[in-house]
């Protein structure tokens, strides 16, 4: 078997509870299979490789320009604040299931397979999504830049056959599909990807958003930062200024409320959840842990600076672009090349689109790796058909990625990015609060008297910090907001925060929440600080950035996942009659011989 990031992982597939696991259990399991051979350095590029990309490239621009103004590094911010709270309990997890899956396989084992399941749809956006998304980012890319060609050149018949080519109208975008197909293709021939060559286009990428940020702050104008807040935008979304039509129409101000509740506008807030996109990727570390040295160590600490360096360029670099330019006159798919132009730096900005060219396509080969893995992990433990856990004779997952990147080359020709942003952030939002919760699952019990206290507490805790993210949008929104609405609000808001109290005050801490050892004698486990106060906060923050979509977003979020469990329980319903079919042909002694027989133990027992 070929090593590398390639290489096909085994999964940790087990039935019984959170204690029974442990890291040496995964690497009883994934010795046999992997090379322990990537170092922190090695993790730290293919984290920031993985998650810088468009979110500077493509999503600075577009939310400065129609979201947040000046504001958008408080959008960079607070999306920033949910990503590390978030981080720190991947970065406990993986260390204490240093194997593929990530959000999928702490699911499993905390909540069970039918809450794995949303992970993983929630994980196949990110992955299949995210890729899918990048790789339009860059076909869109492609045309700006040809669209910013010299006069003599625009007149030719070749250029005009060439913007034909690449740019033919009805939503298609040939780039988009190359690069996706070309990213396939590689994975296909069995491509080693070094971690020399992944680790030198991460040093590159970081390199080029260094001095996009340093050059774009250079050119800052103070008054380009003035409203900081654009009055067209407010905090949460559009005030109602900008809605109520005069009274000659005869629009009261409930109809307002109730129009601005399920299609509110831009807004700081509602720019962290579009800006959320742009962190996904440092979890995929998780996903490559099964092959890290040390992982219980180096996981959890390559997931902290990767998400500091992340957090650090966003933020420096949303503050150059909106110095740099008048929000309204900001590109939403050529910000900085665009902006540089506009201050009238060409070679800073040919530096900027050529990087912006070279950069992106490692992004779509890194992130589209990790949708076979997860894949192999669903398949080996019967979610998904055997398909996916075929491996061909060089180790390569040749079956699930035909089908993951064809997938991936559809959506991103015909998708254009803006419709893509939002579903995939509200997946990963998803599953970012499924391992929050599991975090408080491995650490915290129930009461010896009250067996589910802690679950069902859980439970009421994000219903109510959804339905406070939607009260809480409504009141930063509008200015006149009713005192019913406002005292909902601060009801909703109240017992939040009471349901967090009662699981920090009534449910124990486990005595011995995980039993683990690691192969590496001075290797500690990672912990996720205040237990289970910064889980909460990032399932709070987490579900109230989800409250920040429109109506056809939150539509389409939780129907896409609506349709996993559909499928799930459709494939359950097969199995068992399957299941049954064959205990009425087979001997009595039940002499089943499998080529496979770790893909048995989840498939349901005959009835």
């Amino acid at each position: 078997m070929q090593s590398g990031y390639g290489a096909v992982p085994v999964s940790v597939s087990g039935n019984g509870g959170v204690e029974d696991h442990s890291v040496n259990a995964c690497q009883t399991q994934t010795n046999n299979e992997l090379h322990r051979h990537l170092s922190l350095f090695d993790l730290v590029c293919v984290g920031v490789g993985a998650t810088v990309g468009s979110g500077v490239f493509v999503l600075i621009g577009l939310i400065s320009h129609t979201q947040a103004g000046p504001a958008v590094s408080v959008s960079w911010l607070v999306a920033g604040v949910a990503a590390c709270a978030s981080g720190l309990c991947y970065a406990e997890l993986g260390g204490r299931f240093p194997s593929v899956g990530s959000s999928y396989v702490y699911a499993k084992e905390t909540m069970g397979e039918c809450a794995a399941v949303v992970a993983g749809a929630c994980l196949t956006l990110e992955y299949t999504g995210s890729a899918s998304a990048v790789a339009r980012s860059w076909g869109d890319k492609v045309v700006s830049f040809a669209q910013t060609w010299e006069d003599e050149a625009v007149e030719s018949a070749w250029y005009r056959f060439m913007m034909v080519m690449i740019d033919p109208g009805f939503g298609i975008n040939p780039c988009a599909f190359l690069i996706s197909t070309g990213s396939v293709l590689l994975l296909l021939d069995g491509v080693k990807e070094s971690k020399s060559a992944t680790n030198f286009f991460s040093t590159v990428n970081v390199s080029l958003v260094f001095f996009m940020a340093t050059m774009s702050l250079i050119l800052a104008k103070s008054e380009n930062m003035s409203p900081f807040i654009p009055p067209e935008f407010g905090v949460s979304s559009c005030p109602r200024s900008y809605y109520v039509c005069p009274r000659s129409y005869y629009v009261d101000y409930i109809t307002v409320d109730i129009f601005l509740f399920l299609f509110p506008g831009g807004g700081v807030i509602r720019g962290a959840t579009s800006s959320f996109f742009g962190y996904i990727g440092f979890d995929e570390i998780c996903c490559i842990s099964g092959e890290a040295i040390d992982p219980t160590r180096n996981v959890p600490r390559a997931i902290i600076i990767t998400l500091i360096v992340v957090t650090s360029l966003y933020c420096a670099s949303s503050i150059g672009l909106a110095g740099m330019v008048p929000y309204e006159d900001i590109s939403g798919t050529s910000g900085f090349p665009d902006g540089f132009r506009y201050r009238g730096y060409n070679w800073a900005a040919d530096i900027t689109a050529f990087g912006e060219l070279a950069v992106l396509p490692i992004v779509v080969l890194v992130t589209i790796m990790a949708q076979p893995r997860l894949n192999y992990t669903m398949a080996l433990d019967g979610v998904l058909p055997e398909v996916f856990a075929k491996v061909d004779d060089d180790g390569n997952l040749r079956s699930g990625t035909k089908i993951a990147g064809a997938i991936m080359v559809i959506i991103a020709t015909v998708v254009p990015f803006a419709y893509l942003d939002d579903l995939i952030s509200s997946g990963i939002l998803i599953a970012f609060t499924m391992t929050d919760t599991s975090v408080i699952l491995v650490r915290k019990t129930s009461p010896p008297d009250k067996p589910f206290m802690l679950e069902m507490l859980l439970a009421i805790f994000h219903i109510l910090s959804l339905l406070s993210g939607f009260l809480l949008r409504s009141c930063l929104s509008i200015g006149a907001t009713g005192n019913a609405i406002r005292a909902l609000t601060l009801l909703s808001s109240t017992c939040t925060v009471l349901i967090g109290n009662r699981i920090r005050t009534h449910c124990p801490s486990k005595s011995s929440p995980m039993q683990w050892h690691s192969n590496e004698p001075n290797s500690v486990l990672f912990l996720t600080p205040f237990v289970p106060t910064l889980p909460l906060f990032g399932c709070f923050v987490n579900l109230y950035l989800i409250s920040q979509l429109e109506v056809t977003g939150l539509c389409a979020i939780f129907g896409f996942v609506g349709v996993a469990l559909l499928l799930y329980f459709y494939s359950l319903h097969r199995k068992k009659q399957h299941a049954g079919l064959f205990a009425n042909v087979m001997p009595a002694d039940n002499g089943i011989r499998t080529e496979h027989p770790e893909r048995m133990l989840s498939m349901p027992e005959a009835k």
